[in-house]
């Protein structure tokens, strides 16, 4: 064997040895990723590595650091689906009569308080309706006495509401928000924010006044929909003088007021973009309105269903993730298609504890 073919054959020997040992290095890295990816919660086919290393793992973990950098500073609780109304166009129906146990409710309440929780508000169906109202009122005062959340408050369409319950539990209460989508009582049967013939407004009126004697923020919203989009609304929104008017565009979800499966058949509730902007213009003297138009509800609240689910309603449906209660707040918020910047640019975040309010009571 002559000389150039052993220095041939060393010079071959070393290459291989060396590609084997970048292959175990690389396959050594691509290991670490993998572990470090899966630790902060990125899983499923965007982790497989192939041999070459063929993946944007800056990407991934961009992605995934945006992902857990969500805080849920603010929470929307539907704790129940069942309510007294028939709305035409909810948005959240009765497809279930769960309810979780109080002490589960708590438990999950306590998880997001770890998170980064600062606001929490119960929602539904209607929140008075269980226990009649006592259930709702343990969870508000859990939330401001044992967990000292900043703010604490309900949407309720307060036809359950008595002033008793503001006598217990009215102290621990931020915001009620009442919602009223007319003052014509015609216009609010046809759109079924109504019990049989009682008046929604006398009811609307009565828990304005008990507000003020219990010192708790009152808030109005309404959904325009076809039905009350010309109505003029002004001079009883001035007489009421909430804190803020929520005004929403009625809002198609799939499987919930549109599409197969669902409860209610909103399309006929449905008003465009320009009738939305004109009811806007028409009432844009009242300075605590707040708009929210079909683009600004989609992605900008972090909502929790019975099941302390997040939903995520970014493609018209409301798709849950697992529930905190199983898998924690960072991984089910990861799923919440929650978008933060939408949040802030609808105001969803202002000054919501009523003791920085600074009301006239």
């Amino acid at each position: 064997m002559t000389d150039s073919w052993r220095l041939a054959m060393s010079f071959s020997t070393q290459v291989v040895f060396v590609k084997m040992s970048l292959q175990l290095c690389m396959s050594n890295i691509q290991h670490i990723f993998a572990t470090v990816l899966a630790w902060i919660g990125v899983r499923g086919p965007q982790v497989r590595l192939t041999s070459t290393g063929n993946v944007n793992l800056v990407k991934v973990l961009q992605k995934n650091i945006s992902q857990t950098a969500t805080t849920p500073s603010s929470v929307n609780y539907h704790f129940t689906r069942q309510c007294n109304y028939k709305c035409g166009f909810c948005f959240h129906t009765a497809k279930t009569s769960f309810v979780l146990p109080i002490e589960e409710a708590k438990r999950g309440l306590q998880l997001l308080k770890q998170s980064g929780l600062e606001k929490i508000n119960f929602s539904g169906g209607e929140p008075f309706l269980q226990d009649r109202g006592d259930f709702l009122g343990k969870l508000v005062q859990y939330c401001k006495q044992d967990l000292h959340l900043p703010s604490v408050s309900i949407v309720s369409n307060g036809s359950l509401i008595r002033e008793k319950w503001f006598q217990k539990y009215g102290q621990y209460l931020d915001i009620l928000a009442i919602s009223c989508d007319s003052f014509d009582e015609d216009t609010n049967q046809t759109i079924g924010r109504a019990q049989g013939r009682k008046s929604h407004l006398d009811n609307l009126f009565k828990v304005r006044e008990w507000c003020r004697d219990y010192k708790v923020a009152f808030k109005i919203n309404s959904v325009i929909n076809t039905f009350n989009v010309n109505e003029d609304m002004r001079e009883n929104i001035s007489e009421l003088n909430p804190v803020r008017w929520k005004v929403f565009q009625c809002l198609l979800i799939d499987g919930e007021n549109a599409g197969e499966n669902s409860l209610r058949e909103a399309e006929r509730f449905v008003i465009s973009d320009q009738q939305f902007q004109d009811f806007l213009d028409r009432h844009s003297t009242i300075s605590c309105l707040v708009p929210e138009s079909n683009q600004k509800m989609r992605d900008s609240y972090l909502i929790l269903d019975e099941y302390m689910r997040f939903l995520d309603c970014r493609e018209g449906r409301k798709d849950p993730s697992k529930s905190i209660l199983d898998v924690g707040v960072e991984e089910a918020i990861q799923f919440s298609g929650f978008d933060e910047k939408m949040f802030l640019k609808r105001g969803g975040k202002y000054v919501w504890s009523k003791a920085d309010m600074r009301l006239e009571w």
